[in-house]
């Protein structure tokens, strides 16, 4: 959440920092803060506020920070409430600033050791931490501020992106990139850091990515990278970013842009909230632990896409943090009688924030004595946000196709961390844990490889092209991804689709099965598939035509009246998110042999903010 700024030029760098902070508001953050070196005294000035970025515009307008060299930063805070004192960035003997994603797990370890070597904590942050020992490190040295930063990251533990400067080399910014991003903006004479480009589009289009382990040496005429211990080159890429989330570039739609970005997007939702065994739930945010800490139940509310999504969060919580879990339609929740259990958390979720049902339900809800209220939202600024406890952000980035894709799969994605922050505290082992964030961290690799279905989806979809109808199916945790299929299919194609458990099928559904009717199946290869393959033949037997999207060990064949899609083997955890990318495609292709809006879908809007 957090947004990282950083400037060299030969001219006044405050209005670029700010402007850079603005661009990554909507990130969401609770302070702001710039540090820059000052020309005719060579100390730094740092200013840091409480609020919007606004408010530190407003400070530095009425003392002009008129350096050429500097950082700055949006705080969400993780370690330590939102305090001017918190907010970055944090100092080390007026000569060190630090600005800092991610969270430090052993701070706690080191700042022990500082404090016994006579450093002054001022702050309750993690990043303090960094200041400090970087700076005992150049006090022992004095002569390579690029390897003090180097020796004193190799003894943080934990995700983070940062970046240093220094008075007393006043012509480098240091930046690190350890599992929270960094890009350096390459400019004329002039040279940018960034955690995120679009920070930087008011100057430059052209940006290095740092990879995982990468620390950089940036002046205004040359960038030096290292990894370990290593000089690397990095290819400069250009960006026309100011369009760059607006235009489709070479994909038909919107939609299929979205669909294809889903690695990427999931990518940034894991950043800087995993290590490499464990997740890092202070990232949650400074209110997350409090709440989570008495949660005894969870009450989930959300609509369409979202309710889905909760759907898929029941069988985690349940099944893995062995907590009792419910799950309502926004819409209904608050035209019921309530029993609220003690300690229960409140989840809303809502892709925009500002569902008029979903936030009706929070209100009401606060009316009924719940434990807390979490929002998990795609957009920092909404109505959902400020009136929630506290907040896990998706990071999909804008979505523009009224059907939502990538929205859905990280709020999946952010459901399963929460799913893991509540089983630690119901017994789930390190070694537990270390396997579900083994499995997080390959998610986008695996979500890329079920992409590349894409042509055999776009075969099978010719066979849609006249239906009316169809049916989808699923077992267990399926049963919700099969409904999500079913709804994205009727939503742009505008054919009839309905998702049963498979187990329901002879309770009715049955009824409809005849050679008109596609039946679309998810079967992953899971304690559930033996008896979903009795649900298949009983489809068959009534002369039905399968759609099978199965796991490539679960022993189905092709025949006449099934047509397999193998998708790529993922674990049991990793398997609802997986399975949703071929049902949106084979919607998605669907819509297209029908001629259909397939981003503007009739009688939607892309936010529904009426009852």
């Amino acid at each position: 959440m957090c947004g990282i700024v950083g400037a060299i030029a030969q001219r006044p760098i405050a209005g670029i920092l700010i402007e850079g902070l603005r661009r990554l508001e909507y990130r969401g953050y609770d302070s702001a803060g710039l540090a820059v070196l000052e020309p005719q005294t060579h100390t730094l000035r740092c200013l840091k506020t409480v609020g919007k970025v606004q408010a530190l515009s407003d400070a530095e307008k009425a003392a002009p920070a008129l350096g050429n060299i500097g950082i700055a930063h949006t705080r969400w805070a993780t370690h330590g409430k939102p305090e001017q004192r918190n907010a970055h960035p944090q100092e080390s003997s007026a000569s060190i600033a630090v600005v800092h994603n991610g969270i430090i797990e052993n701070f706690q370890e080191l700042k022990n050791e500082l404090c016994a070597d006579g450093y002054e904590f001022v702050s309750d942050t993690d990043t303090e931490v960094a200041a400090h020992l970087i700076h005992k490190i150049w006090q022992q040295q004095q002569t390579d501020f690029f390897g003090c930063v180097r020796q004193a990251i190799a003894r943080l533990s934990g995700a983070y992106g940062l970046a240093v400067i220094n008075s007393e080399q006043p012509d480098t910014i240091i930046a690190a990139r350890s599992g929270s991003p960094i890009v350096i903006g390459v400019g004329i004479g002039e040279n940018f850091i960034a955690s995120d480009p679009s920070a930087l589009g008011q100057v430059t289009d052209r940006f290095i990515y740092l990879e995982e382990g990468d620390i950089a040496a940036v002046t205004r005429d040359s960038i030096t990278i290292y990894n370990a211990e290593r000089p690397v080159k990095r290819e400069v890429q250009r960006l026309h970013l100011d369009n760059d989330e607006v235009l489709k570039g070479h994909y038909r739609h919107y939609m299929q842009k979205e669909i294809f970005e889903q690695p990427e997007v999931i990518k940034n939702t894991l950043q800087g909230r995993l290590s490499k065994t464990q997740v890092l739930e202070q990232s949650f945010g400074v209110a997350a632990q409090e709440f989570l800490d008495r949660t005894k139940s969870v009450q989930m509310v959300a609509c369409g896409t979202s309710y889905h999504a909760c759907m898929v969060a029941k069988f985690w919580i349940e099944s893995i943090a062995g907590i009792p879990c419910q799950v309502d339609v926004a819409s209904e929740f608050r035209y019921r009688k309530v029993l609220v259990p003690p300690d229960c958390l409140f989840v809303t979720i809502s892709q925009s924030g500002e569902t008029a049902d979903t936030l009706a339900a929070l209100r009401y809800a606060k009316t009924l004595g719940y434990g807390g209220f979490l929002a998990v939202c795609n957009v920092a600024n909404s109505s959902l946000v400020r009136e929630s406890d506290f907040t896990l952000l998706t990071f999909a980035g804008r979505e523009i196709g009224v059907a939502s894709t990538k929205a859905f799969t990280t709020q999946l994605t952010v459901l399963a961390l929460l799913t893991l922050a509540l089983a630690k505290r119901g017994g789930l082992s390190a070694e537990q844990e270390k396997q579900y964030v083994r499995d997080l961290n390959q998610l986008p690799a695996i979500i890329s490889d079920t992409l590349a279905l894409d042509e055999d989806i776009k075969q099978l979809s010719n066979d849609f092209d006249e239906k009316h109808h169809a049916l989808f199916l699923g077992r267990g945790i399926e049963y919700p991804v099969a409904k999500e299929g079913a709804l994205k299919l009727k939503e742009i194609s505008y054919i009839h689709a309905e998702a049963y458990p498979a187990g329901e099928l002879k309770h009715g559904p049955l009824a409809l099965v005849d050679a008109d009717m596609p039946v679309v199946v998810v079967a992953p290869n899971n304690e559930l598939l033996e008896k979903l393959k009795s649900n298949l033949q009983e489809v068959s037997a009534r002369g039905g035509q399968l759609y099978v999207f199965a796991d490539r060990e679960a022993g189905l064949q092709n025949n006449p009246g099934l047509k397999l899609l193998n998708v790529p083997h993922c674990s049991k955890f990793l398997e609802p998110i997986v399975y949703t990318i071929p049902l949106q495609l084979l919607a998605y292709h669907v819509a297209v042999q029908r001629g259909t809006d397939v981003d503007r879908p009739r009688n939607l809007a892309k936010s529904v903010t009426v009852e």
